[in-house]
């Protein structure tokens, strides 16, 4: 079997290959934060909708934190969980104005103090917001390097320190990005389609699966 370092070569050579890194217009701290908090366990298209009508509606910061909570339920009511996440990101939009003087922090350390943010959240802030280089670790990632045979582990917090010690800091900020799309495309969680992926020679989820046969 091939070893991880060529491995990660041939899975970042094949990714970008396929797929573009997207271009996300909107790079403001505060949008993005408030855009992952609304993505938590649902779909992007669920997302993309909430966080619509909710800036549409709430443009600022202030605005959000000022909001009564009746309105920010009904805007962000496709994202899921919408009585939570309304109150999260009403929470966080006081925090940040109050204790941060409207800032959105650009260290894990600080954006882990905000309620509603794990590790993930917090690197997609980090990486989509101030492009620093972070490992965001969501289903796809997750499921992905666990196919692939890079990392072995049940929990995305433990996946995402196995990775940083195995990828190179270059390919950080884009292994998201392609890999997502990867498992939205191709190593979907279920039906992958492994007749059309160009890893699966080097895939030990779908070599455990010509074994078995």
């Amino acid at each position: 079997m091939i070893k991880i370092p060529e491995r990660i070569e041939r899975i970042m050579e094949e990714l970008r290959g396929l797929y573009k890194l997207r271009v996300f217009e909107d790079k403001d701290p505060y949008r993005v934060l408030i855009r992952t908090i609304l993505s938590q366990r649902t779909r992007d298209e669920n997302t993309d909708q909430a966080t619509l009508k909710l800036f549409n509606k709430y443009p600022d910061m202030e605005d959000v934190a000022l909001a009564p909570q009746d309105k920010l339920e009904k805007l962000v009511k496709s994202a899921g969980f919408y009585r939570v996440k309304s109150k999260r990101i009403k929470e966080v939009s006081h925090i940040l104005m109050d204790d941060y003087n409207g800032v959105v922090p650009d260290t894990m350390e600080e954006l882990l103090k905000l309620p509603g943010v794990g590790r993930k959240t917090a690197n997609c802030v980090l990486v989509y917001a101030f492009e620093k280089p972070a490992i965001p670790v969501d289903t796809h990632v997750h499921r992905i390097s666990n196919r692939l045979g890079l990392v072995n582990s049940k929990e995305p917090d433990k996946t995402e320190l196995e990775l940083e010690k195995i990828i190179p800091k270059t390919y950080w900020i884009e292994l998201n990005d392609l890999m997502v799309q990867f498992g939205q495309d191709i190593c979907r969680p279920i039906g992958p389609k492994h007749e059309e992926c160009p890893l699966a020679e080097i895939c030990d989820y779908y070599q455990d699966i010509l074994n078995q046969k």
